[in-house]
């Protein structure tokens, strides 16, 4: 199989072949059609997370067809239409699993990061987190749905069903998905950009926001709660100054800039300050089913599976409207 993989971070992803993985007990062998990028992958590569397994094959927003079924799989067969997400495995018998809360297992394995992933065409997967997709949209516009859908989803379920005034901090892949499901749910949208990002703030509007602008400027009204997706620290006070007495910030990221100190009187009022780890298969399963309804549309910029660094360079530098996607 054709792969991208990390042998060091801070280095490029190196183009290599590699003996196609074969699906053990519990596993399907997934040909892959496509495979979104993330800002996690960017911080996998960049070495801001700093526990994967090396070398790595990145990517965790993964669509594909069943090609081979390792003993004991149920539920699926050859040829059907999977995703498969950021969280790959849990131990299934600590105390957070046992809770309803694997997405904090205390041994988890996350696809693209400790568990080889999607920037190739070809990956084997743990069927127990995967999930069908239907087969009406196109491989590549489903692709951003398995993380920046997902975890879009869990903050804005975090962000609480009665807060109808919702800022978002940093547009882009994640933002643009989690915009079209509170809309959907008549919730007010108030976007807030780098300075001067005229292009995320129109694309913001375009998707139904009724306010966006500057995130270093006051909006123009107070929010009932924010969601930060940018992975930028001093985000976190100025949302915080946005929201209303109860309101509740949510930091929608897995890594993120340090937070500079602010004064208490910004989370006093009983103001919520939250982040959100990963996601359990629960999430996946409502937002999955959700999302046709909105319906969700996302907004793709595509490149070959060989250009994935020029791809992740694209979400660096801040040039992508909406989310990147590998194809093989």
């Amino acid at each position: 199989m054709k792969a991208m993989i990390l042998e060091q971070p801070g280095n490029p992803l190196k183009a290599v072949e590699l003996p196609d993985p074969e699906p053990g007990p519990g596993q399907i062998q997934v040909a892959i059609s496509a495979c979104g990028v993330c800002r996690t992958d960017l911080h996998v590569v960049d070495g801001d997370l700093t526990e994967p397994k090396l070398p790595i094959i990145p990517g965790h927003e993964i669509v594909g067809d069943i090609s081979a079924l390792g003993a004991g799989v149920e539920g699926f067969k050859a040829g059907d239409r999977v995703g498969i997400p950021w969280l790959g495995h849990t131990c299934g018998s600590c105390g957070y699993c046992r809770s309803n809360a694997e997405n904090l297992c205390d041994e988890p394995g996350f696809t693209g990061y400790q568990i080889d992933g999607g920037y190739a065409d070809m990956t084997v997967a743990d069927a127990r987190f995967c999930f069908p997709l239907g087969g009406e949209n196109t491989a590549a516009s489903l692709a951003p749905l398995l993380c920046a859908g997902l975890i879009g989803y869990r903050s804005l379920v975090m962000a609480g069903s009665e807060s109808k005034r919702l800022g978002i901090f940093g547009f882009g892949a994640a933002a643009h998905i989690v915009a079209q499901v509170a809309r959907y749910q008549q919730r007010e949208i108030y976007a807030f950009t780098s300075p001067g990002d005229t292009a995320a703030q129109q694309f913001a509007m375009d998707l139904g926001a009724v306010w966006a602008g500057d995130s270093d400027q006051a909006g123009p009204v107070e929010l009932d709660a924010a969601i930060i997706f940018a992975p930028v620290g001093p985000l976190v006070p100025a949302a915080l100054s946005a929201v209303r007495k109860g309101g509740i910030v949510v930091c929608g990221g897995i890594h993120m800039s340090d937070i500079p100190s602010f004064p208490y009187d910004l989370l006093w009022g009983e103001r919520v300050l939250r982040s959100v780890a990963n996601l359990t298969r629960q999430d996946a399963i409502d937002f999955l089913a959700l999302a046709p309804k909105v319906p969700v549309q996302t907004q793709i910029e595509t490149f070959p599976l060989s250009e994935a660094n020029a791809a992740l360079q694209a979400l660096r530098s801040g040039r992508l409207t909406g989310a990147a996607v590998l194809i093989p």
